[in-house]
């Protein structure tokens, strides 16, 4: 087997970094959750810094939470937990989730528990739906947890689908303004270069900056192609380690416009998922440890794990969220008041609720707001370039006139 290269942190904040044998990473990491370590970075040995490889067969959220409604149905049925994951699995369209689901119902079959056979599948089932399916199978309530599970799921998809939708819009727009901008200067500026050449025209500073920007582009493209796969590669490197990681995700929290609704989209996937993890029985400190794992913000992870550790001192929740700096005063102060009524997983819920409706309308106000940006730079930069390679013209048609 080969040999990882791994960091990370335990529950009570220590870093540590080793080496371990292990089948695969997703191995190795469920190995590391198990001992109560948070995985930082996980490399096989001899391949740190091997290039990111793009694999398919992955299994999409919104398959895991159909299979969730439609599981929760079949255990209400009373049918048996074997027949109901052979049953879903041979219905599979994905190669990848189907023979997961045969696995699970294998181990099953072999006498395990349905929270240990997902276990051995940590690239589908994480730490939160395997601790929920051990809370429901231990309170006797797996078709109740499977119901909750397909609701959370299938808002985070819609949550998915909001940062999304944020984003398709501007990059799409701005990627193609850079390539038509690109195809005018490696093609369309020499042409009219060339003619003023031959014309013998002084020509404009506006027009000697386009064509000397034509030039820098036609000699050196390859830099500026080859500098921004570097940047690419260099930013998933830097995402790789803990600290880069975080530095990385708090630059993007301090942004203008993109921080705010970045903020807001961690407050609903936290809310959402401690809410979820308490409802269904799950201790809150455990919880807080896997809503620190699940939040995909290193920020928020690093806050959850000083709140939890606060926590097992003694302290109550609120002081901690706080103190943190993360949350809005609005929401520590509904968590308190949820605490000390004894309501929590509900305000937890409720608080989601409100921030995935302001995830939605802070979408809606990010894109109005850039789309006269957008359309602006790209009357600037095309209309420019046309501009200034027009001006020599117009300045021969007038003498010729005069």
């Amino acid at each position: 087997m080969p040999v990882f290269t791994f960091s990370g942190k335990t529950a009570s904040g220590e870093k540590v970094q080793g080496e371990r044998t292990a089948a695969n990473k997703d191995g190795l990491a469920s190995q590391l959750r198990r001992e109560r370590i948070t995985p930082g970075s996980i490399r096989e040995k001899g391949k740190e810094f091997s290039l990111p490889t793009f694999g398919s067969g992955k299994v999409k959220v919104k398959d895991v939470a159909v299979f969730f409604r439609q599981f929760s149905v079949m255990i209400d049925a009373g049918l048996p937990l074997v027949q109901c994951l052979e049953i879903l699995g041979a219905n599979q369209e994905n190669p990848t989730f189907q023979k997961t689901l045969m696995g699970v119902r294998t181990t099953v079959e072999g006498g395990a528990t349905l929270a240990n056979a997902m276990r051995q599948y940590p690239a589908v089932f994480d730490d939160l739906t395997t601790n929920m399916i051990e809370a429901g199978e231990t309170g006797g309530i797996l078709d109740i947890i499977l119901q909750r599970l397909a609701i959370y799921v299938e808002k985070a998809v819609k949550l998915r689908a909001a940062i999304k939708s944020a984003l398709i819009y501007p990059v799409s727009v701005v990627s193609l303004a850079g390539l038509i901008v690109g195809a005018l200067l490696k093609w369309v500026v020499p042409i009219f270069a060339n003619l003023f050449v031959g014309l013998g025209v002084t020509l404009p500073l506006p027009t000697r900056l386009v064509i000397g920007l034509s030039g820098f582009v036609g000699s050196f493209w390859w830099v500026m192609i080859g500098s921004s796969v570097a940047s690419i590669f260099a930013i998933k490197q830097i995402r790789k380690h803990p600290r880069g990681r975080y530095y990385f995700d708090a630059f993007l929290l301090k942004m203008p416009v993109i921080g705010i609704l970045l903020r807001k989209i961690a407050v609903a996937r936290f809310t959402r998922t401690l809410g979820t993890l308490i409802t269904s029985g799950v201790p809150i400190l455990e919880g807080l440890a896997i809503t620190a794992r699940t939040s995909g913000n290193a920020v928020l992870e690093e806050a959850l794990m000083k709140v939890r550790k606060a926590i097992e001192e003694g302290r109550t929740i609120v002081d901690p969220l706080r103190e943190c700096g993360v949350f809005p005063n609005m929401v520590t102060q509904m968590i308190g008041v949820g605490e000390a009524t004894g309501a929590m997983d509900s305000m937890l819920q409720k608080i989601a609720d409100f921030y995935e409706d302001e995830v939605d309308a802070a979408t809606k106000d990010m894109l109005a707001m850039l789309e006269p940006i957008i359309i602006g730079m790209l009357g600037v930069s095309i209309g420019g370039i046309v501009v200034s390679l027009y001006l020599p013209l117009f300045s021969m048609i007038s003498k010729l006139a005069g």
